[in-house]
């Protein structure tokens, strides 16, 4: 099936300030408050990795005694968690992409989930598919499927969830299935976290001549086992190429602050800029892989 015409599209990145919801139906209307906030001036909304996780502490009793306890509450209640998030797409008639949830596969394994809801509640997700050691060692969460498109009135566009995009072949793949644009939602608690994320974003903009937007969590949370420290703001990439900002960087929010971060962004810009930029870089990408590499011969 082709993808839909793209047509502008208005963005709504959420720097999510981490809280301390008492229960599911607390954090619906927070979360709804804050969508509320935000949809007057975006057609699609997005929020954070792992955002909802802030629900953990209390779920798990008040005090999050470790992070097994806590994952293992959210999971428990992210089938309820995840209907509130449909229910408030609904409610408003929005787009959502409402941050990930750990979640349960039928085999058993915990899995980090990102759903993209339409305003109809209809959802279809994205699975992260690169574990970091937090994820892999410590809470015990699995790798995830390979990467998918999602055709939305504007177009197709990707997701490639935190750690997914400091990898290339990510987003790559995505691009080539004719995504304009990446949604990179984030958990990160240190700057170099952060920055990982961020240079990985602007570099998969540039090398394939698109859109990547990133958002992470935001202040701290010391009764989280999981969310006690959260660095970064939200930003939207581009080409680094003719119309656009000579740095790439075309919306970004103060560095660890809560607040929305608005963006509208064509796809025809990016079809422009493939044809007729100083480069090529998104045809320009290696047809096939590299031999491996052999050393040189001095004379």
């Amino acid at each position: 099936m082709s993808a839909p015409e793209a047509r502008p599209l208005r963005l709504g990145l959420l720097q999510y300030g981490v809280g301390r919801p008492a229960g599911v139906a607390d954090f619906a209307r927070r979360l709804e408050a804050r969508l509320e906030e935000g949809r007057a001036q975006a057609d699609l909304l997005v929020l954070p990795e792992y955002a909802c996780v802030e629900l953990g502490a209390a779920l798990a009793g008040g005090e999050a005694t470790d992070e097994a306890t806590e994952l293992a509450a959210m999971v428990a209640a992210a089938p309820e968690i995840l209907e509130a998030m449909r229910a408030a797409a609904r409610r408003l008639g929005i787009w959502l992409l409402p941050g990930t949830l750990p979640m349960r596969r039928a085999d058993g394994a915990v899995v980090n989930r990102a759903p993209l809801i339409a305003p109809d509640g209809r959802m279809a997700v994205q699975e992260k598919r690169a574990m970091t050691r937090f994820e892999a060692e410590r809470w015990g969460v699995t790798r995830g499927a390979d990467p998918k498109v999602f055709d939305t009135p504007w177009g197709r566009i990707g997701i490639s969830v935190c750690y997914d995009v400091e990898f290339p072949k990510h987003v790559r793949v995505q691009v080539q299935a004719g995504a304009w644009l990446v949604l990179a939602p984030s958990c990160t608690d240190t700057m170099h976290g952060f920055n990982r994320v961020r240079i990985g974003a602007a570099a998969r903009a540039m090398e394939n001549q698109c859109y990547v937007a990133i958002t992470p969590t935001v202040g701290e949370a010391p009764w989280s086992a999981a969310l006690d420290v959260n660095r970064g703001c939200a930003a939207v990439f581009g080409p680094v190429d003719r119309g656009f900002p000579e740095d790439g960087v075309l919306a970004r929010g103060a560095l660890d602050a809560e607040q929305w971060v608005f963006a509208t962004l064509d796809p025809a810009r990016i079809e422009t800029v493939r044809e007729h930029g100083q480069v090529r870089n998104h045809r320009d990408w290696p047809a096939a892989p590299f031999a491996p590499a052999a050393p040189a011969a001095f004379a």
